[in-house]
């Protein structure tokens, strides 16, 4: 097994380095980027200034080549486009993401800003769609077929064409002081007297914030999960192994969970890492900005609306190697469940 990880550390460096590769070709070969913006920005501050001149209209002003030099000189784009990757590389190694074109900051320090909303949304949708999908696509197997799992589906497909945008919005209308009731707050992940509240006052103050978007990302990701849950199960108790455990006088709570369980559970586990990571990084983009929660997602949205490069490429660059990283750990947990799975053999 020490090998097999061994082999994958080291794939990470050529695979990330393609990724990396290919995204900075996309980005900077898209049309408007940060120069062309700015660019345009002073050409219009120049034909309003024109208009603004009583003596005589000059027309609209070009701007001096220095100028233009000097804009490029700041973005960086002074540089031969493969130099500016290679450096870009270079500091990337050691975490050094630079300074963000618009927000005159470190990008470093502004995803750190914005952790906290998105690990909050993340975590714990994350661990309601498993706390929720597990016992009921358990319990829609056991019962297969019956009115209890004609029912679930039916909400389970209601709850899966619903987009969780749809239902925040009609959440703000119910709860946020819409039409309705005034029960939580319609925006930010804490109130304005956070830190004057006692600890228990923050901790509920946090969850009190958190409740409506958690529960909007909830609804519409539990759905596929229970599915594969119930059909990993059904698989599962129909296999000659199952019988032969009937046959030896075994319980029916002792075959689900000391047989089964390992064995439907597998590819549950497998999909963690990429829903954990789903959730935590895009999945809650439009819940970010109806709830007006300054996360990742809305500051990944807006660096590429922007042209924001340090930004857009910062956050790519930590999506894929915490992804690849997740692949790993998602393969060892494998290997800890199933010991008779061995990747060094295959």
């Amino acid at each position: 097994m020490r090998e097999y990880i061994l082999k994958r550390i080291l794939l990470l460096i050529p695979t990330i380095f393609g990724i990396m590769c290919i995204n900075f070709a996309i980005i900077q070969l898209s049309p408007g980027g940060p120069v062309e913006l700015m660019i345009a920005k002073y050409s219009t501050l120049s034909t309003q200034e024109s208009f603004q001149n009583n003596d005589q209209y000059r027309g609209k002003q070009g701007l001096s080549e220095d100028l233009i030099k000097e804009i490029e000189q700041l973005y960086g784009f002074d540089k031969p486009i493969l130099e500016r990757f290679f450096i870009m590389i270079k500091n990337y190694i050691s975490f050094d993401f630079g300074e963000s074109f618009y927000r005159k900051s470190k990008v470093i320090d502004i995803i750190k800003e914005k952790l906290p909303v998105s690990i909050s949304l993340g975590i714990f949708s994350t661990l309601l769609i498993y706390l929720i999908s597990i016992p009921l696509g358990i319990r829609k197997a056991v019962k297969n077929g019956s009115k209890f799992d004609m029912l679930s589906s039916a909400f389970i497909i209601l709850a899966y064409s619903i987009p969780a945008f749809l239902l925040a919005i009609l959440f703000i209308i119910l709860f946020c002081g819409g039409n309705y009731l005034d029960i939580f707050p319609l925006k930010g992940i804490v109130s304005d007297d956070f830190h004057s509240l006692t600890l228990g006052g923050k901790i509920l103050d946090y969850l009190w914030h958190i409740t409506l978007p958690v529960f909007c990302i909830t609804i519409g990701g539990f759905a596929t999960l229970t599915l594969l849950v119930k059909n990993s199960f059904l698989d599962e108790i129909n296999k000659q192994y199952v019988l032969i455990a009937k046959t030896k006088g075994l319980s029916e709570n002792g075959i689900l969970y000391g047989h089964i369980f390992r064995n439907a559970m597998l590819i549950v586990i497998a999909s963690f890492p990429s829903a954990f990571l789903a959730m935590f990084f895009t999945g809650s983009l439009m819940i970010e900005i109806i709830f007006s929660l300054d996360g990742l997602g809305l500051l990944g949205y807006e660096s590429i609306v922007n042209r924001d490069y340090p930004i857009v490429f910062a956050s790519l660059y930590i999506f894929t190697l915490l992804g690849l990283i997740m692949g790993i750990i998602s393969d060892l947990t494998y290997a800890l469940i199933d010991p008779r799975i061995d990747f060094e053999k295959r």
